[in-house]
């Protein structure tokens, strides 16, 4: 048998519900079935369901389904890239559903553009749980793992991100860097919203050297659920990117507090005299452009609060 070319890899925990939808999505794809292989990493704490859950997919040829014991998204997608077989490593999310030419196109744009791309990120559409919201606007999507940057197939340039649940890597590259580092990215469901894990794997490949590739044509459908689709969600989720840059110790993040500060206190000044304090950083906003102001407020507020509000006399 041909060994396949790459692998599809869905790292799941508690979301059987989903589950399902992506799996099957990875059965209608145009790549012939002995080009790829599935990989499911089941991060579930029940080992006895995920091993009865399990058996519902026997019938899948190219599909090897994992119990990890150990928890979090990071650690789940290093034993995915361990077990891979393949040179080439696609991971999408328990609750997306591949476009039927996601895979041929990864492969593709990994060919196309020769060993220097050793990274492939591609567009997520939303899949509405329930309507977009009238208070949140477009620009604010990428905090449900909206992306599309439009265009053809390219290097991506500075700004460009691109989502876990449709980012793909050349195997051995992403091995050299010693994967995903395991104290970021969400743990046990995500009650803690820690991310930036598929920023820091690119950033230390690129330093060596890789480049990334954004591929519009790479499509995958991602669940917005309901449940997040509120204002307190996104203020966690906001506040928990924060955390994350820290964490990650992003370049000149403390060196701007007082640029951050500012920030603050400029939202505030359009806030009612009542609201002025961080009390107003929570208040329910129903124009989309203050919503956007107060997540950025808020973001604000947090690297200012962990950065000690050093150097922020006279601001």
């Amino acid at each position: 048998m041909n060994a396949p070319r790459i692998t599809a890899a869905i790292c799941t925990y508690n979301r059987y519900d989903t589950l399902g939808s992506a799996i099957e999505s990875l059965t209608r794809q145009s790549l012939a079935a002995r080009d790829f292989e599935i990989i499911v990493v089941d991060n579930s704490p029940d080992h006895d369901q995920s091993a009865e859950i399990a058996k519902d997919y026997r019938a899948v040829a190219n599909l090897r389904w994992l119990i990890e014991k150990i928890p979090g998204l990071s650690n789940a997608r290093n034993v995915a890239t361990r077990e891979a077989t393949a040179p080439l490593i696609a991971f999408m999310d328990d609750d997306a559903v591949a476009s039927p030419g996601w895979l041929q196109t990864l492969i593709a744009a990994f060919d196309a553009f020769g060993a220097p791309c050793q990274i492939v990120g591609g567009r997520v559409d939303p899949i509405w749980g329930a309507p977009q919201p009238a208070w949140l606007p477009d620009s604010l999507l990428g905090n449900v793992s909206v992306v599309d940057w439009g265009g053809k197939d390219r290097f991506a340039v500075k700004g460009e991100w691109v989502a876990g649940t449709n980012i793909a890597f050349r195997v051995e590259a992403l091995k050299a860097v010693g994967g995903f580092a395991v104290n970021l990215g969400r743990t046990r469901g995500g009650q803690a919203l820690l991310s930036n894990d598929e920023t820091d794997v690119i950033e230390r490949m690129t330093a060596r050297g890789a480049k990334l590739v954004y591929s519009p044509s790479a499509a995958v459908g991602h669940l917005v659920p309901a449940e997040r689709l509120t204002q307190a969600w996104f203020r966690r989720r906001v506040a928990w990117q924060a955390v994350s840059d820290y964490m990650l110790d992003s370049p000149g993040l403390f060196e701007k507090a007082p640029d951050y500060w500012r920030g603050v206190t400029e939202f505030f000044a359009r806030l009612p005299p009542q609201h002025r304090n961080p009390r107003g950083l929570y208040v329910e906003q129903q124009d989309p452009e203050m919503f956007r102001m107060q997540m950025s407020a808020l973001y604000n507020f947090t690297v200012a609060l962990l950065a000690g509000f050093n150097g922020l006399e006279g601001s």
